[in-house]
């Protein structure tokens, strides 16, 4: 199976990268650009063929490594 996480900062957290992107989109002439805010993507391929125990085994994965749950959201895909 593979997996895609998709981790992103929670609202109200400050995202300086996502500032410094906005205002180099700017000074880049793309203007009305606003609140920009960064990210991570992790693609996976998880051992198995059932969906529910990839999106298990990821989510744990989420948890423990790939996420800070305090300050961050992640969304897990599963595919094949």
């Amino acid at each position: 199976m593979k997996a895609r996480v998709i981790v992103t900062l929670k609202n109200g957290v400050l995202d300086p990268q996502g500032q410094a992107i906005e205002g180099a989109l700017g000074s880049l002439g793309f203007s009305g650009v606003a609140g920009v805010r960064q990210g991570k993507v992790f693609d996976l391929e998880v051992p198995g063929t059932d969906a529910e125990s990839a999106r298990s085994q990821v989510e744990a994965m989420c948890n423990k490594l790939l996420a800070n749950t305090v300050i961050e959201n992640y969304a897990i895909e599963i595919y094949n």
